[in-house]
């Protein structure tokens, strides 16, 4: 038997089930930064952009050779549209400790990111000029190769042009059933 299609669902699957049945995939958690590009980039002395961060658990590894990352990032985030113009970006592998920042650039309708990276501890990437955070599992620096939409998603594939593991003792930070949590 033939069931019929909800709207917007070839396959008649609701958002509700469908968010229920993801939800059962643990995934890993990071940190994707990037900074906006100068207010003016003919004039040396205008303002720096401001840093934008968002966590991220559509997050995985596309290729070895070369080294490929994939990100997924909502339609029309801030993330998105910044990535639009902006090819450098970073990610930050959030560890077990770090559940308070995924929790604050995860929030939905904030003003500024300027107050999110406050009292953060980071440092520049070299290549990027984004924000790694103090204490993440792994860094990488990346910069855009391509950009594909999918439904209500834009999937980023990004170079890594540097990774490192600078904490890479501690455990992951983790996303199962709609929770943040950690290996036991």
């Amino acid at each position: 038997m033939i069931l019929p299609s909800a709207p917007g669902h070839a396959e008649g699957v609701s958002n509700d089930e469908f968010r229920a049945a993801m939800s059962r995939l643990a995934s890993g958690v990071v940190l994707v930064t990037a900074q906006e590009p100068p207010l003016d980039p003919d004039d040396p002395g205008a303002p720096v952009g401001e840093d934008v961060g968002m966590t991220a658990t559509a997050f995985v590894s596309v290729s070895l050779d070369p080294p490929l990352v994939l990100v997924g990032l909502r339609e029309g985030s801030r993330m998105d549209d910044l990535l639009a113009e902006q090819p450098l970006w970073a990610v930050s592998v959030l560890s077990e400790g770090q559940r308070h920042i995924a929790g604050r650039f995860a929030m939905k309708g904030r003003v500024s990111d300027r107050l999110l990276f406050q009292d953060l501890g980071y440092v520049r990437g070299g290549h990027t000029g984004a924000p790694l955070v103090d204490g993440a599992l792994a860094t990488l620096e990346c910069r855009t190769e391509q950009r594909v939409p999918a439904g209500d998603h834009t999937l980023v594939i990004g170079r890594v042009l540097a990774a490192r593991t600078p904490s890479a003792d501690a455990g992951p930070l983790t996303y199962f059933r709609g929770r943040y949590r950690h290996l036991a």
